[in-house]
């Protein structure tokens, strides 16, 4: 009788083993961060997608060569802010939430990437103590350099 507890015990063990591991959740893209060796707000972006679990890889850059990242994979000027990320191939540009990163990359839609224009008060890594946070427009952009609106947010 001891054998044959043991054993329902053993099998109920690997069991839920295998449950785990199919319950884990899939690990996230690296997100590639481009940004001026200066700037400090881009260091608490990064840190804002770190703590959500992506992992991230940062790369300084001077300003031309920020400038022509941007320009190479068609970021709109009116658009543009202090950094630009790559994630599964599209472009990421400024303080866009990561809420906002997972829809994206969950839905992948046929756009070139997202941005928050400038650097918006209250955006992710934009905070700023005892100000009050702005709302702000999350936006797509396509190759063309069409411009819509993807999400708007309160920081």
């Amino acid at each position: 009788m001891k054998a044959r507890a043991l054993g329902t015990a053993f099998v109920m063990l690997i069991g839920s083993l295998f449950m785990a591991d199919a319950a884990a959740p899939q690990s996230l893209p690296i997100v590639n961060v481009y940004k001026s060796p200066t700037c400090g707000c881009c260091s608490k972006w990064v840190e804002h997608l770190r703590q959500d679990g992506f992992p991230v890889k940062t790369t300084l850059l001077t300003d031309g060569q920020l400038a022509e990242l941007k320009a190479r994979h068609r970021v709109p000027s009116q658009v543009q802010s202090c950094h630009t990320a790559l994630v599964e191939g599209y472009v990421i540009e400024g303080h866009v939430p990561v809420a906002d990163i997972r829809k994206l990359l969950q839905d992948r839609p046929a756009i070139a990437g997202l941005a928050v224009a400038g650097m918006q008060r209250g955006s992710p890594g934009m905070e700023v103590f005892g100000a009050p946070p702005q709302t702000y427009s999350v936006l797509a952009f396509d190759k063309q350099g069409n411009v819509q609106l993807f999400a708007t947010r309160r920081g």
